[in-house]
This record gives structure tokens, sequence and C-alpha cells, in this order.
């Protein structure tokens, strides 16, 4: 139930897994989910999942945890795989013409406010500042380097560990003993998934595409902070920008290219859609390999839903019965401090990057629709409690009649 009716993102699901798992149910306390929920902001990937995975590991253990990850996911990822097959029948061409046409600036007004809730929330200091600037612009400039985005984040964590006036040492900790097992099974799936999705790009192999897309997933489901509105950047870089560098033509590479226009509309109706924002990895799973035929499409859709959850899973099974002895070290929150602050600086640079390609600066109804979209989402999701769902059926409404 709980899988069907969650509505709003991370900040609702937090709010109906109160009144469901702890008011009603008992599965869990307060304080327990609250301190999940802590926890799991720790972690890279979808924390609603990672923190539904912790009450179903509680309650049930590993089999019970992996029971309650397949349920939360299914339906959301099923939605989104079905819409690929729609957009895809309907035609990248006409995506500006048809339903659809104003969920690309309503996708927009979303990253927009989810850059202002995290610039409130994250920036609150001088050096958070500076290290969203310095990301704004590196990730605005420099959107087509393939290093970009880990590369400010691991200097973003360096960066706030220099001082300990602002997040002071503590405690001495005592080593313990930890069970490594599920953190080498993360590492080795990466290892393995870059390996052979390197081969197949170099060797030409015929289905060399599913491997490249399971490796760019698992990726971005293990350096993804700060949730779905973090992984449309990613997944904007990985199949809008760089296939389009000047590396990559010159060297005519046989690449994965999505359009823009398919990924906002994908971007766009996931918030309309119950479950994890993440599920939008099966919607571009499947647009990524619409052109190989219909069994290749949907397997993109499988793919796309496994390798983007699975690192969360992996991450937070192992890390929570260590999480006692993990919490004291004062450098992981520390590195927190300034990887929250790369984060915004990306949602940002992401915003403008996307406002570039949006027709707003023409003296026609279009440029203004467009305008009113935009601004209009934005101000509807900070000053009202309208849901999201209400906000894309409306946009929709509007696209259908003009």
């Amino acid at each position: 139930m709980h899988s069907i009716t969650a509505f709003g993102g991370p900040q609702g699901h937090m709010g109906m897994m109160l009144k469901t798992f702890v008011d009603r149910r008992k599965d869990i306390t307060k304080e327990e989910l609250i301190e999940y929920n802590s926890f799991c902001q720790l972690l890279p990937g979808a924390s609603s999942t990672q923190t539904l995975t912790l009450i179903g590991y509680k309650r049930g253990g590993l089999p019970l945890a992996v029971l309650t990850l397949i349920i939360w996911i299914l339906p959301a990822s099923f939605l989104m795989g079905a819409l690929s097959f729609l957009v895809t029948g309907i035609g990248t061409k006409n995506l500006n013409s048809s339903v659809f046409q104003f969920i690309q600036p309503m996708a927009i007004g979303f990253l927009a406010y989810a850059g202002f809730k995290a610039f409130k929330i994250s920036i609150n200091n001088f050096i958070t500042q500076i290290i969203m600037l310095v990301a704004m612009l590196a990730t605005y400039f420099l959107f087509k380097t393939p290093w970009i985005f880990p590369g400010l984040i691991v200097a973003g964590g360096i960066a706030t560990n220099f001082s300990s006036k602002r997040i002071p040492e503590k405690e001495v900790i005592k080593p313990r003993h930890i069970r490594w097992t599920n953190i080498w099974v993360f590492v080795l799936i990466f290892l393995v998934a870059g390996a052979l999705s390197e081969a197949a790009r170099k060797q030409n192999w015929e289905n060399r595409k599913a491997f490249n897309l399971f490796e760019n997933f698992y990726r971005f489901g293990s350096f993804v902070f700060g949730g779905g509105d973090v992984l449309i950047p990613l997944m904007l870089d990985q199949y809008v920008a760089r296939p389009n560098s000047e590396r990559v033509q010159r060297n005519n590479q046989n690449v994965i290219r999505i359009e823009r226009e398919e990924l906002l509309t994908g971007a766009g109706m996931v918030r309309a859609i119950p479950g994890p924002v993440f599920s939008i990895a099966a919607f571009t799973g499947g647009i990524a390999l619409k052109n190989e035929g219909v069994q290749m499409h949907l397997l993109g859709c499988i793919i796309g839903a496994v390798a983007i959850f699975l690192p969360s899973a992996l991450l937070v099974l192992f890390f929570f019965p260590v999480w006692q002895y993990l919490k004291k070290y004062v450098v992981v929150y520390r590195a927190l401090e300034g990887i929250n602050a790369v984060v915004v600086g990306i949602m940002w640079a992401a915003t403008l990057y996307l406002l570039k390609d949006v027709s707003i600066i023409s003296f026609d109804t279009i440029s203004f629709l467009n305008i009113t979209v935009i601004i209009g989402t934005f101000l509807i999701l900070q000053f009202t409690k309208i849901p999201a769902p209400f906000i894309v059926l409306f946009c929709l409404g509007l696209g259908l009649l003009l």
C-alpha cells in the first residue's frame, strides 16, 4: 500500500512512513525512523528506498529487507518503463507539440526548487558558499567532461576536512571487527561491470549498449548524493551532453544517446507517480535501447531499475550493522558538508544548462508559457501544499489544450 500511495518524493515519503510504520503498524519507533533516515542521508543512493529497506531488515533480517526493496520499487519502475514505450511511440520530434510539451519546463521548475531547498539546508557558512559556486561554474562549463562529477564530489569532501572548527573531533574511537562481505560484493560488481562495459565498447560486442547501460546506472547509484534531483543532471551529462562532445564525435564512437526532450519528459512524469524518483532509471534505460528492438527496450527498463537500486541496497546493508561505530568518525560529517555543497552547485548548474535549450527568450506564446510554467511550478512548490501529481496533471492538460 505504501508503494502505490507514496507521492511527494523523499520529504513526502518520510511523513507517510511515520504514519504507516510508526503510528499505525508500530514496526519501529519514531526515534529509530529518524535515525534510519539520518543515516541514509550520509550514503549515496535513494534515501527513501534505503530507509524502507532498513525497516524490513529490522523486522525480518536480510530476506525481508530484499522483499521490501522489490515491493517498493516495482510499481514505480513498471509505470516508468511503460512510459518509455509510450514516449517512443509518440516520437521525439512530436514531444514538443504533444501532451508532454510543458512537462519539460515543469521539470526545470522542479529542479530549481530542489536546488533552492538544498541551498537553504546545506549552504550555511563561507566555505560551503565557495564550494557551491566553484561546483556550479565548473559543472556548467565542463558539463561534457567525464570526470567532472566524481572529481567535484571528492574535492568537496576533502576541502571541508581541512578545518576542525565547525565540526570538532569528540572522542577517541576504539577499533572493532567489521564484516566486509557486502562491501566486497559492491566493489566486485563495480569492477566487473566497468571491465565488461569497456570490453564491450572496445570489441564492439553485439549487445554492447546493455553492458554500458548497466555500468552507467550502477555507477550513478554508487555516487549520487542528494536523491533523484541529482541523478537527473548525471543522466543529462551521460546521455545528452557527452555524446555531443567534440571527442566523441571526432572518434565517431557508438555511444548511448538520448534526446534532451525525452529525458526531461521522464524527469517530469516521475513526479506524477508514487514511489522513488530513482525509478526514472527504468524509463531512461528503456529509451536508451529503444532502437535495438522491443526485447532490448524491455531489457533496458529492467537493467535501469536493477542497476540503479542495487548499490543503494548493498551499501545500506553493509554500513548499517557498523553504523554505531562508523558514525563516531567526524571525518564523515566534515566530508558530507562539502559533498552536499557540491551537490547544490551541480543542481543549480543543471538548471541553467537546461534553461539554455528551452524556448524562453523568443517573443511568442510558447516562450511566455514556458516561462510561466517554470516560475509557476517553483512558486506553487514553495508557497502552497498542492501535491506534485496535480502540477503534472495541470501541465499535461495545458499541453493537451494547446
